[in-house]
C-alpha cells in the first residue's frame, strides 16, 4: 500500500500582503504561482507548513 499524499494547490497570492515567513513556506512546499499544484507526503511537518498558510491553499487527501 502506498503512503498517503496531500495534493496542495495555491489559490491566493503568496507575495501580496503576506508575511515573509508565509511566502517562504509556500516556496518551500514548491508553490510558486497561483494554480500551482504539488503532491507532498502526509506527515506532521508538511501539515504544519500547510497550517501556517491555510488561508492561501486548498488541500486534497489522496
Amino acid at each position: 500500500m502506498a503512503d498517503k499524499t496531500l495534493k496542495i494547490t495555491l489559490v491566493r497570492s503568496a507575495s501580496t500582503n503576506t508575511k515573509k515567513d508565509q511566502t517562504a513556506t509556500a516556496h518551500a512546499l514548491g508553490l510558486r504561482k497561483i494554480g500551482t499544484t504539488v503532491e507532498q507526503p502526509d506527515n506532521p511537518s508538511i501539515r504544519g507548513m500547510i497550517f501556517k498558510i491555510k488561508h492561501l491553499v486548498a488541500v486534497e487527501e489522496n
